[in-house]
């Protein structure tokens, strides 16, 4: 730890969701530009640690710093105007607002419309479909659809960091193939993310590095292909 070029670091964090310790003292870092992933068994404290980070759940000891400062705590919308965006599980959207009308709320911090404008033209590039489907009702659109429109909220304040909880949660293979396409993508565009992910071989497939927890601790880390090939990875979390 405690790597110069880290954008995240995140030291000894413990968290709880009243009585229920979840989270034993979790470590780990990303360094700008980096994709990381963040596997492990159900249980295993993968969504409690994204929650902790971005400020929904108060850690109860440790400490996080992004870009150099103490976020430890904060409240997430104060966290996002650090830079650092959050895409929850379950692809969540506003389904009786168009597409361009989910965009630009994912800009409400955002005061200078000629960011707005740069930021809703970069994601255009990213994920076309967008665009043809500006005026459509996001509630309309297919679950890989919805998924993507959520990713793209979140990169409307020009995230120095995207963190994405599941991002293909419940989505049929084809779409799974499709976020997965988009969010390497986003990786070859200079994004920095960090992902939680339950399909375990996709999320090593495509990190650079990434970390194993089990019942709140970490278990393994290292370059996601050295993971994918650990046998021991292999045996207790890809089914090999």
């Amino acid at each position: 730890m405690g790597d110069t070029s880290a954008i995240l670091e995140v030291r000894d964090l413990h968290a709880a969701y009243g009585k229920i310790e979840i989270l034993h003292g979790v470590a780990l870092e990303v360094r700008r530009s980096e994709l990381v992933s963040i596997i492990g068994p159900n249980g295993a404290g993968k969504s409690t640690a994204l929650k902790s980070i971005v400020g929904l759940l108060p850690p109860r000891q440790g400490q996080v710093r992004f870009n150099g400062q103490d976020i430890t705590g904060l409240r997430a919308d104060k966290v996002l105007r650090h830079g650092l965006a959050y895409v929850p599980q379950g692809r969540i959207v506003f389904p009786q607002m168009t597409v361009l009308e989910n965009l630009e709320m994912g800009a409400f911090t955002v005061d200078d419309q000629a960011k707005v404008a740069a930021a809703l033209d970069r994601v255009y590039g990213l994920c076309p479909i967008l665009r043809e489907r500006e005026k459509q009702s996001a509630g309309t659109m297919s679950g890989g659809e919805q998924q993507m429109l959520a990713i793209s909220r979140a990169l409307m304040v020009s995230p120095s960091l995207i963190v994405l909880d599941e991002p293909s949660l419940g989505l049929s293979p084809k779409f799974v193939g499709l976020v997965f396409e988009k969010i390497l993508e986003m990786k070859a565009a200079g994004l920095t993310m960090l992902i939680v992910e339950q399909n375990a071989a996709k999320a090593l497939s495509v990190a650079d590095r990434a970390y194993v927890l089990e019942l709140g601790k970490n278990r393994f880390e290292g370059p996601g292909r050295d993971l994918l090939n650990n046998p021991e990875v292999k045996s207790l979390y890809l089914g090999g």
